[in-house]
């Protein structure tokens, strides 16, 4: 058996064998299949998609290439959360400490940004110390003692997507239904988890821009899921504009901050709040989903969950004194504020320009090695829907160089739209 036939057979439209793709996927782990021929498979898998016997196939491939997790003997159920990627989207951080403070526990691994998405991972990185790379039986041991540790995916979960990952961004194939869901699944379910909650963005800043094509991704994921006795639930959410009001590794994890001590920031607080109500009247530890509101807000009011992720960053060796002193984190040199041009009310905020517009700032990868500068980014003095006067702040980036501050401004200079009428955005579109 070939490669180059597989290949010339899923380019052709093909349905793949079973066979043929348990041996194309352990050639190229064992490196007798090479990254370009790879490259070539992924977008011939782009092109012409997988049938559900395909991906359940290469999804199955995927998560036994490592080593699948079991965790026994727990007093909580065992969950965990995936954003299929946006720009400001920092909902994982201080999500991932509420469970835990509410009984839960959290086994999460985590990704870099992918294109113009940042990452859970380089954000945690942001904060000096903290240690995305423990081996599974550190890791383990943290979610049993603090509920919660939050990696980057080791060498023995899911080996094949953690390559795969890295050459999607690269070829152009990161926004493909069944190479998205087969990605995340295999990390996913690789984590011995019984229920996912799961965040699909649909709009400018995500990968899926409209809402049917991240309907049949949800779909296709829950599919995947059931197959694992994993249950899955999904809530759709715009992203138009950037979530919340910092996009920029350090800037984020101060907003993520500032909602673990119980500060309600503006749709980050309102996502965090709704995610972990759903699964707590998902799990049947609430009697209702407004019941779930409250005790989530509890949490969050009390200053417990703070205390919970001061835990969880400490056993990853964190200077959690960067955590109770956030001015300690990451700061960029230089702040320019941008001033609104007119008056009148903001009725767009283009969540692609400023998610470039970090990657400008140096603060997301152009390429596979690029080392991030976590002080970069943007703060919003405004949203959509807010009146501002001309010459108020609509904004303002933060950078160490006037380079890097003019590309990033040619990037984002005409991303916020002003005119004469109020418009209403919904962060939840719905949930299922």
């Amino acid at each position: 058996m070939l490669p180059v036939t597989i290949i010339a057979d899923k380019r052709d439209g093909k349905q793949l064998s079973s066979t043929q793709i348990h041996f194309f996927m352990k050639s190229y782990l064992e490196g007798s299949v090479t990254d370009y021929q790879m490259s070539a498979m992924l977008m011939a898998i782009y092109m012409n998609g997988f049938n559900q016997e395909e991906l359940s196939i290469w999804t199955s491939v995927m998560l036994h290439s490592g080593k699948v997790l079991s965790f026994e003997g727990l007093d909580g159920p065992v969950v965990d959360k995936h954003s299929t990627g946006g720009v400001g989207d920092k909902i994982s951080i201080p999500l991932a400490p509420l469970l835990a403070e509410l009984g839960f526990y959290v086994p999460m691994i985590s990704g870099r940004g992918l294109g113009h998405t940042g990452g859970t991972l380089d954000k945690l990185e942001s904060i000096s110390g903290f240690n995305v790379h423990l081996p599974l039986d550190q890791f383990k041991k943290i979610v049993k003692e603090q509920h919660c540790s939050l990696i980057g995916q080791t060498g023995d979960i899911a080996p094949l997507d953690k390559r795969l990952y890295a050459l999607r961004d690269v070829t152009a194939t990161v926004a493909s239904i069944p190479l998205i869901s087969s990605s995340i699944m295999s990390k996913k379910l690789a984590e011995g988890i019984g229920r996912l909650l799961l965040d699909v963005k649909v709009g400018r800043g995500a990968f899926m821009k409209m809402l049917e094509p991240a309907e049949v991704l949800a779909d296709t994921m829950i599919g995947l899921a059931s197959e694992m006795n994993t249950a899955v639930n999904v809530f759709f959410t715009n992203m138009d504009e950037p979530l919340g009001y910092a996009v920029g590794n350090a800037l984020e994890i101060e907003e993520s901050l500032a909602v673990l001590r119980g500060e309600d920031v503006p749709q980050v607080t309102e996502l965090v709040v709704e995610m972990a109500a759903r699964v707590l009247h998902a799990e049947e530890m609430v009697s209702s989903h407004a019941d779930g509101v409250v005790k989530a807000k509890e949490k969050l009011a009390d200053g417990s969950a703070f205390e919970r992720f001061l835990r969880i960053s400490e056993a990853h060796g964190a200077d959690v004194s960067q955590l109770e002193h956030p001015d300690k984190l990451p700061k960029a040199s230089y702040k320019k504020p941008i001033l609104a041009t007119k008056s009148g009310y903001i009725t767009e905020m283009n969540a692609l320009s400023f998610g470039l517009g970090l990657i400008e700032l140096d603060g997301g990868r152009r390429v596979q090695d690029d080392v991030i500068d976590p002080s970069t980014g943007f703060v919003f003095a405004k949203k959509v829907g807010d009146y501002v006067e001309k010459g108020e702040e609509l904004y303002s980036i933060y950078h160490n160089n006037t380079k890097s501050l003019n590309g990033a401004f040619d990037i984002v200079t005409n991303a916020v739209v002003i005119k004469n009428h109020k418009v209403t955005s919904s962060l939840i579109l719905h949930f299922s």
